[in-house]
């Protein structure tokens, strides 16, 4: 029922929207876009049947003809290879009092193929492997084998107005991954299996999706959807004027066994939110911006749900100036709960993007239950080398309620402290992109443990660091 909702939902916009829509003209870009896509479905390599335009060693199966005279039917293949070295000391600011140092494999091979203009089918498979870790891996660390992506399209053709089915499994991105994003930073990403409806109408898209997350095990091809948690919603974007863009959601969550400090319950959340945003500038200096806010209402077993949050981020880039530099802060909030009322206060985000905070993404706190400011200078030095510097202060938002990792588990309970600091982190970035396909990057933070912990104990500041290097085709 809860699809068919998201349908009629999805229909009635793209109809509501389209009566409005104005006619816009196609615009042919100067230069065919090579960019790798962070989902690699939404790479179109047919611009390659143009063997002219072929300069790249893997163009070749980039473009593979299907059928002869007709040049709508072909193959896409595309690959990625991850390496990383990562080292912890006092995780979970001292419950695992040592240095912690593993190595972890990513692998990744995906196979689009398109039949026309009105099918296609895109079937993606991973490994992710972990070495050395003390206590094995954790899920997000390992999946011997498994398909990221194994979906059918069937939909309308058109630059202005489409509309088209997915059905199997895939992943969900949407505006800046505070919501809902793949998990690009944690050794496996996150994928769904379900129904999803993706449309066009002028400037509108708009999005409706019925899954379940998959449950990564282990083992070999062995993942299954989720059981226990539904998730839907409807997700549509436009851009607006002077390079603003808006997005709107709506979205749903059904778990059946959700834990809070307050307890466990079955959960079932209703979100809506909205998103205004203008992209960094490329050719001047100027102003960008992220800010979202979103509110948060449901049932939390015989209790409601109440939670907010508000997030932004501006910053402002000189591209005019050597080193390019971007200088930007975040500040965000999200509420937390009061256990002694029967109102859950405590904020849900649902499947955020795994380096929520940048460095120590995986170790340290998440946007539950917080404030934060978070200053950051971004700079690039020539030959593909950027550097981030940045420092964040953490704080609490409901003294009674505690801390929680990205994902929204807790991971240190509010205790008998009345103290509002959490700690502080800088870290640096250090990335360097060699050419189209290889990279390589250098991560540094340390977490001081502020009142809070070394009230709540243990309070040992973190100490974390990782070497990363890919190749992507």
């Amino acid at each position: 029922m809860r699809f068919f909702f998201i349908l009629a939902a999805v229909v009635f916009l793209v109809t509501g929207l389209g009566a409005g829509a104005q006619s816009l003209s196609s615009a042919i870009p100067d230069a065919p876009d090579r960019t790798y896509k962070l989902l690699r479905e939404d790479e179109d390599w047919s611009f390659l049947r143009d063997r002219s335009l072929r300069q790249d060693f893997w163009d070749p199966i980039k473009y593979i003809p299907l059928r002869r005279n007709s040049p709508d039917w072909y193959l896409t293949f595309s690959g990625q290879a991850r390496e990383v070295w990562e080292q912890t000391g006092n995780n979970n600011w001292g419950q695992q009092p040592f240095w912690n140092s593993f190595f972890l494999e990513r692998y990744m091979l995906g196979i689009d193929a398109h039949y026309g203009k009105h099918v296609r089918t895109f079937v993606q498979v991973k490994s992710g492997l972990e070495s050395f870790r003390i206590g094995g891996p954790r899920p997000i660390d390992e999946k011997k084998l498994d398909f990221q992506n194994a979906f059918l399209d069937v939909g309308t053709s058109g630059e202005q107005n489409w509309i088209k089915l997915r059905v199997g499994r895939q992943e969900l991105e949407y505006g800046a991954g505070r919501l809902i994003d793949v998990r690009e930073g944690p050794n496996v990403r996150l994928s769904f299996t379900g129904f999803r409806i993706l449309s066009k109408v002028g400037s509108w898209h708009a999005d409706g999706f019925a899954v379940r997350p998959d449950v990564d095990n282990f083992g070999f091809f062995d993942n299954v959807p989720n059981s226990q948690v539904e998730f839907w919603g409807v997700y549509s974007w436009r851009p607006l004027s002077k390079g603003v863009s808006l997005d709107a959601y709506y979205l749903g969550l059904d778990r059946k066994q959700a834990t809070y400090e307050r307890g466990t319950a079955h959960e079932v959340r209703q979100t809506l939110g909205a998103r205004l945003w203008r992209p960094i500038a490329e050719k001047k200096p100027g102003w960008d911006f992220d800010y979202e806010g979103l509110w948060q209402f449901g049932s939390f077993g015989s209790a409601n749900i109440r939670a907010w949050t508000l997030a932004s981020d501006t910053g402002y880039r000189i591209p005019t100036w050597r080193l390019k530099p971007r200088f930007s802060l975040k500040a965000d909030v999200s509420s937390g709960d009061n256990p002694t009322t029967n109102t859950l206060g405590t904020f849900n985000p649902i499947f955020p993007i795994g380096n929520y905070f940048g460095v120590i993404a995986d170790t340290g706190p998440g946007p539950v239950n917080f404030r934060d400011i978070h200053p950051r200078v971004l700079t690039e030095w020539g030959h593909g080398v950027t550097v981030s510097t940045d420092w964040i202060f953490y704080w609490r938002q409901s003294l009674q309620d505690g801390v929680y990792s990205v994902p929204g588990t807790l991971i240190r309970a509010s205790g008998n402290s009345n103290a509002r600091f959490v700690g502080q982190r800088p870290g640096i970035e250090a990335r360097w992109q060699v050419d189209r396909h290889i990279w390589a990057q250098a991560d540094y933070g340390i977490f001081y443990a502020g009142k809070f912990l070394k009230e709540t104990q243990p309070g040992r500041n973190l100490n974390y660091w990782a070497l990363w290097t890919g190749y992507q085709f």
